[in-house]
Parts: C-alpha cells; structure tokens; sequence
C-alpha cells in the first residue's frame, strides 16, 4: 500500500486478487450464460415470436379490414347505380303515366266536345223543325188572310212552306 500526495489511502490489488477475482468472474458468466442465458433468451424469442404473431395477425386484420372496405364500396357503387336506375326508372313511369293521362283526357274531350257537338246539331235540327212547323202555321194563317180563303190542302201548305223556308235559308241573315 502507498500514500498518496494528497494524504488519501489507495488501495493497489494484488496480482493474486486480480487473479481471483478474474476467476470468479468468469465462473459467474459461465454460470449466468449457462443457466440464466437461455431462460432469458427463450423469453426474449418468445416476446419476440409474440410481436411478430401480433404484427402478422394486425396485418391479416388490416388486409381483411382492406377487402371488407373494397367490397363495401363496390357494393356502394352498385346500390348508388342501383338507385339512379331505380330514379330514371320512376322518372320515366312517371313521364308515361303523365302522357297517358293527358292522353286520357284529350280522348275524353274530344269525346265531350264530339258528344256536344252532336246534342247541338240534334238539338239544331229539332229547332229547325219546330220553326217549320210554326213557321208554316204562321205562313198559312197569313196566306190564308191575304188570300181571304184558308188553304185546306195539306200538300200545298207543304210545298208552300219548304220553298219560303228555302227562300228564307238562302237569305243570310246579319
């Protein structure tokens, strides 16, 4: 043992503590390399066969997650076209059936007008009888007294009152 300067002891090994102490050393590595080594490294492959089983399975996890969405949209895609076909579809039924309707309707008004038409002329032709017949009375009772007879004759009333109705007919009136 030597003094320092500084008036603090230091302690110098001996060769045979250094010797020693080598000795044990390597006896307690070859012992922690023997015994604990193993069991250390058997945990460390397990945790890391552990990490590499969860990265495989979030992995496989995010490739299913990839073909659930890919299959997801493409049914997406197919409902959206789906449903714009469905759109047009309505769109078109709607289109006939507006057209069908305003078919409909313009049939049943040239149904009506035809229809009204056809009451106006029977109903024209009745006047026209009526007249004729008013008007050949009258005709004949005027006949009668500008003549000072009464005309008894059925046929010459009747001949007599078609050609002042066709005289009157041909005449337009204003």
């Amino acid at each position: 043992m030597t003094q320092a300067a500084s008036g603090i002891d230091l302690f110098i090994p001996e060769v045979y503590d250094i010797v020693w102490s080598l000795i044990i050393l390597v006896i307690v590595a070859v012992f922690f390399y023997k015994f604990f080594m193993p069991k250390f490294n058997a945990i460390f492959d397990e945790r890391a066969a552990k990490i590499q089983g969860n990265i495989a399975k979030a992995e496989q996890a995010r490739k299913d997650a990839d073909e659930a969405k890919a299959k997801y949209e493409a049914q997406l895609s197919t409902a959206r076209v789906d449903a714009a076909k469905i759109r047009d579809d309505a769109r078109a039924e709607a289109s006939h059936i507006i057209a069908d309707a305003r078919s409909r309707a313009e049939s049943d008004a040239a149904q009506i007008t035809a229809s009204a038409q056809r009451s106006i002329e029977s109903q024209h032709q009745q006047a026209i009888v009526s007249l004729k017949g008013e008007v050949g009375a009258l005709a004949t009772a005027l006949a009668g007294k500008i003549l000072g007879a009464k005309l008894e004759d059925n046929d010459v009333q009747s001949s007599m009152i078609d050609s002042m109705i066709d005289d009157l007919g041909a005449k337009k009136w204003p």
